[in-house]
């Protein structure tokens, strides 16, 4: 296999010197990657690694909905360039996002669907999220605490209070999504639910809600008098 290196093109014409004199605007998606994994493998350059990355995932919006596993099982991509790829993709969200530019006040259920419908949106897994909030019910920190099969996710009080503690919270609100996107809450949802309250009134920090999210709509335990 004949390897495209990095050296074997023009100085000026290289993905770093590009980015140098253009700016990153100006390269492509396989320039972009190079620069992101830095190097290749015995077998493939990694110039040819990034077209490998984007022959399997099609469309470079795709690159999000990819797993550490999913990446490995790509020609020339290991774990560590795996978690890199994952990483930059991460930050690139946060340093983009609006939500923490401004105070986000969760005080009614309907805010707290469109704050969070975005990262639960077409997930094919339960994601638990605890939402953690002061005495005005602004948004503190959101945590992923749990992430679950298609059916359901293992939830422990514990890792939900001691957030809470280190966060100084004075209240809570529970989220997770059904991919099936059947909102009505299980038995389980709700035994789980009042034994997570039961503990915060022992713990002086109040607990909300907890609100079931799908695709178009949600489903707030509070609001239908579950809990």
């Amino acid at each position: 296999m004949n390897k495209v290196l990095i050296k074997d093109i023009p100085v000026f014409d290289r993905p770093r010197e590009r980015l140098l004199k253009y700016g990153s605007y100006s390269l492509s998606n396989e320039e972009l990657l190079s620069i992101i994994l830095r190097t290749g493998t015995i077998n493939y350059s990694v110039k040819d690694l990034s077209n490998n990355i984007l022959k399997e995932i099609k469309d470079i919006t795709n690159l999000k909905e990819y797993s550490v596993n999913k990446l490995t099982k790509i020609n020339g991509v290991g774990e560590v360039k795996a978690i890199t790829l994952l990483a930059s993709i991460e930050l690139g969200r946060r340093v983009y996002s609006n939500k923490n530019k401004k105070r986000i006040n969760l005080s009614k259920p309907i805010d707290v669907f469109n704050y969070i419908k975005d990262d639960l949106k077409d997930k094919k897994q339960e994601f638990f999220y605890c939402l953690y909030l002061d005495t005005k019910n602004n948004l503190i920190d959101k945590k992923i605490l749990f992430v679950g099969t298609l059916n359901k996710s293992i939830v422990h009080p514990r890792e939900v209070f001691k957030n809470a503690y280190l966060l100084s919270a004075n209240s809570i609100i529970c989220v997770h999504n059904h991919p099936s996107n059947d909102l009505l809450p299980s038995i389980e949802d709700i035994e789980l639910t009042k034994n997570i309250i039961k503990i915060g009134k022992i713990q002086g920090i109040n607990v909300i809600d907890h609100i079931i999210v799908g695709n178009n709509n949600y489903y707030s335990l509070l609001e239908n008098k579950d809990i």
